[in-house]
C-alpha cells in the first residue's frame, strides 16, 4: 500500500525557487489532479518525479524504494510513466504497430518488432487486450496519421499502459482535443486499472472534477491546498487564483 511518496521536495534555478517543500502521497488506485495557474510548477513537479530534473533536496519513494538515484529510463522500468502534452507517436505506423513497440521493449525484443505477429502470440494477445480496453480495436490497423487527435491521445495512453506502470502521470491529456472528443479522454481515465496511481495535470476543470478523487492546487512552486473536489471548488482562494471565482 506504499505507493508514491514525496517529502520536502525542493528545486531552484539560480535564485528562483520552482518547487518548495512539496509533500505528496499517491496510494495505489489514487486519482489525483494537480492544478494551478501557468508557471505554478506543475510540470516541474512531474519532471522531478520522472527523473527529467534532479531535485535539490527531498525524497522520492516508490513502494518504499528510494528512486532519486535512478535515471529517467530506469524510473520507467521501476513503474513511473508519463504521457505528454503533445503526442509522441510514429504517425506512419498503424495503431497496433505503435503499441507493439514499447511492449517489445518491455520484453527485451525491440529489434524484432517487424517480425510476423504470429512469432510472438503472447505479445499480440496483450496488444489486443490493451486496444480493447481503450476501444481502439476497430482502428487497430489504421495509420496513426489518419486518426483524429483525440484518438491519437488514446494510442499514446495505450503505449504507456503496456509498460505496466504503477504510477501514471497524465500531462494535460485533454490538451488540443476538441470538446466534442473530450468524453473519449474521460472514458479512458475512468477505465484505467483500479490499482494504478494516477496524477492528472490538467487545465480542463470539467475533466478534473469529473475524474479526480482529490485535487492538489499549486501556486508559485508550493502547494496551496489539497482536498476532495467539493472542498476545492468551495475554497475562495482557489476560486480567486484559478477557477475565476466560480465553478460550473
Amino acid at each position: 500500500m506504499s505507493g508514491l511518496e514525496v517529502r520536502a521536495l525542493e528545486k531552484s534555478f539560480g535564485g528562483i525557487t520552482v518547487a518548495k517543500d512539496i509533500n505528496v502521497r499517491l496510494l495505489p488506485g489514487a486519482r489525483t489532479a494537480l492544478i494551478g495557474p501557468n508557471g505554478s510548477g506543475k510540470s516541474t513537479f512531474a519532471n522531478l518525479i520522472t527523473g527529467i530534473l534532479a531535485p535539490d533536496s527531498g525524497t522520492i519513494q516508490l513502494d518504499g524504494r528510494d528512486i532519486r538515484p535512478l535515471k529517467e529510463a530506469d524510473r520507467v522500468k521501476a513503474g513511473i510513466a508519463k504521457t505528454f502534452q503533445i503526442t509522441t507517436l510514429f504517425k506512419e505506423l498503424t495503431v497496433r504497430e505503435n503499441v507493439r513497440l514499447p511492449l517489445l521493449e518491455r520484453y527485451g525484443r525491440a529489434l524484432t518488432w517487424r517480425r510476423r505477429a504470429q512469432s510472438w502470440p503472447t505479445v499480440e494477445d496483450e496488444i489486443a487486450a490493451q486496444l480493447e480496453s481503450l476501444n481502439l480495436t476497430p482502428i487497430a490497423d489504421l495509420r496513426v496519421a489518419d486518426l483524429a487527435y483525440g484518438q491519437q491521445r488514446l494510442v499514446e495512453l495505450a503505449m504507456t499502459l503496456v509498460l505496466r506502470p504503477r504510477v501514471l502521470i497524465l500531462d494535460e491529456p485533454a490538451a488540443g482535443v476538441p470538446s466534442s472528443d473530450s468524453q473519449l479522454i474521460i472514458d479512458a481515465i475512468e477505465a484505467l486499472p483500479k490499482d494504478l496511481s494516477v496524477l492528472i495535470i490538467e487545465h480542463d476543470m470539467k475533466l478534473v472534477f469529473r475524474v479526480a478523487q482529490s485535487i492538489i492546487v499549486m501556486v508559485n512552486g508550493e502547494i496551496l491546498t489539497e482536498g476532495p473536489p467539493n472542498a476545492i471548488a468551495a475554497d475562495p482562494r482557489v476560486r480567486d487564483l484559478y477557477l475565476g471565482g466560480r465553478h460550473d
